[in-house]
């Protein structure tokens, strides 16, 4: 089966949050308040503590998702990453923050790379190939966004 480019995808943000960097980390890592700050994220609780949490995604037309998922990396205060499983058994996507102390402020880098797992993403290329670097494309924009979004209300929050 062809993957159109979608294992592998990637994007990314970097932001200044002028915040110390032990107060963004407490944010990246309360999963239970990502529903208050992301535009797609509404839900999120630990399954077992800094191993393994389940969320809930809307997305604009309204379908809405449940995902575990796995801690893969945690360095306090430095680097916080882990994957996404849908129903199978590898994931479909990995997120990760990467955190540079600023002293006042942390520079907070971001990133989404797509696994080799079925997505959205990936059903939507696989029903229209001919627009598959465009439906990539598209939706690696979408999330880039949404990680500024998130970032902006989760400093705001803390503030």
């Amino acid at each position: 089966m062809n993957d159109y480019g979608v294992t592998g995808a990637t994007t990314g943000v970097e932001v200044l949050i002028k915040l110390p960097v032990h107060e963004v980390w407490s944010g990246i890592t309360a999963i239970e308040r990502y529903g208050e700050w992301s535009p797609e994220c509404i839900y999120g609780a630990w399954l077992e503590k800094d191993v393994r949490f389940e969320a809930r995604n809307r997305f604009p037309d309204g379908f809405e998702t449940y995902v575990t998922c796995t801690v893969t990396v945690s360095e306090e205060q430095k680097r916080f990453g882990w994957d996404v499983y849908g129903d199978e058994s590898v994931p479909f996507a990995h997120w990760e923050y990467e955190l540079e102390d600023r002293g006042a402020a942390t520079l907070v880098r971001q990133t989404f790379t797509h696994g080799p797992g079925v997505s959205g993403m990936r059903l939507g290329v696989v029903q229209d190939p001919d627009r598959a670097a465009e439906s990539i494309q598209g939706r690696l924009d979408q999330l880039a966004a949404n990680m500024r979004s998130t970032l902006a209300a989760m400093e705001s929050a803390i503030r």
